[in-house]
């Protein structure tokens, strides 16, 4: 059976363009995802980022979701010591009370920012030590019940909000073997320990009332083309982007050459970055696909989610396109 595919959607702000932009072209790849047969689209919560547009992630998911049809769209994900628990059932309570059947919500434990920013959020700094028990408070209130006596989340969805747990370490994944939920690894930027993660959540998998048995999704970032050489092009303006925004934080009026950041890539200081993106299918469409199917095969990925990262939103469309008419989806 062909592994199932989705996108996550990172609603990047591109050099000179705007937030509102971004957004209006998160509701385009939702379009052409829904057109061109993807299960779902998720968004990131991330603050403090000049380059994301994806912040108030449930916000972005209603915007989508009154823009589309019938595919899926979640979180992925919200990280929860942000937030209170009831708050976040609230939210997607709401959200699958207002389009039901379409709601996911991946669950991750990383603040998201930087340690200013936890503070800002108001962000306690061992609010992750109870993400466990804060996963099943969060879980009770979207089934109509509580752990917390005399409190309830409405509106109680009557569909299922199902939950997926988010993440790029073992404790992700005997986390989500030990609660019985699907666990979904960040390997489009946190490769090192994918194998390992997920060897420990298939064998320590206990079914749940979600789920009765393992259910992995591997992350991986995508430039399709129809010229390998355009997507090779598409590859290197997208992670030299990524590069600026990553040294020119805290700098102003500061601008590096395509060469300085080449530079700085091959470097030492730079080769942590670079190997970040190391899970990238980048080609034609037949060289995407396979890729994607030996990725999938050697992570035994039940479903993956790919991330089209070219900076124009005709060529990221394009890639989505692509891909899920070669992997035999469109």
């Amino acid at each position: 059976m062909p592994v199932a595919l989705s996108i996550l959607d990172l609603a990047p702000i591109a050099p000179g363009s705007s937030a509102r932009e971004s957004l209006a072209a998160s509701v385009e790849l939702a379009r052409a995802a829904e057109r061109s047969g993807y299960r779902r689209v998720w968004y990131a919560e991330h603050h403090n980022m000049p380059t994301i547009a994806s912040s108030a992630t449930a916000v972005v998911i209603g915007h989508v979701a009154e823009h589309t049809d019938s595919i899926r769209l979640g979180a992925g994900g919200i990280m929860l010591p942000n937030h209170s628990p009831l708050v976040i059932a609230e939210q997607f309570g709401t959200l699958e009370t207002l389009f039901p059947g379409r709601i996911d919500l991946g669950l991750g434990r990383a603040p998201g920012t930087d340690r200013p920013t936890m503070r800002a959020i108001r962000r306690d700094a061992t609010s992750a030590d109870t993400f466990p028990q804060d996963v099943l408070e969060l879980q009770a209130y979207l089934a109509g019940e509580s752990r917390v006596p005399g409190v309830q989340s409405i509106p109680v969805p009557q569909n299922e909000v199902p939950l997926y747990l988010l993440g790029s370490s073992l404790f992700g994944a005997q986390l989500a073997a030990q609660l019985g939920l699907p666990y979904a690894f960040a390997s489009h930027f946190a490769p090192d320990a994918l194998f390992e993660a997920v060897a420990a959540y298939r064998e320590q998998f206990q079914p749940s009332e979600q789920l009765a048995a393992p259910y992995v999704i591997a992350g991986v970032n995508v430039f399709a083309a129809e010229d390998r050489d355009e997507a090779e092009a598409q590859r290197e303006t997208s992670y030299r982007n990524r590069a600026r925004a990553f040294i020119k934080r805290g700098e102003v009026g500061r601008e590096y050459t395509d060469a300085e950041i080449d530079a700085f890539l091959n470097s030492a200081a730079g080769s942590q970055l670079s190997a970040m993106t190391k899970y990238t299918a980048t080609g034609t469409p037949d060289e995407v696909r396979d890729y994607l199917e030996d990725f999938a095969d050697k992570v035994r990925a039940d479903e993956l989610i790919t991330a089209h990262h070219a900076q124009h939103v005709p060529d990221r469309i394009r890639s989505v396109e692509l891909t899920a008419k070669a992997v035999g989806r469109a």
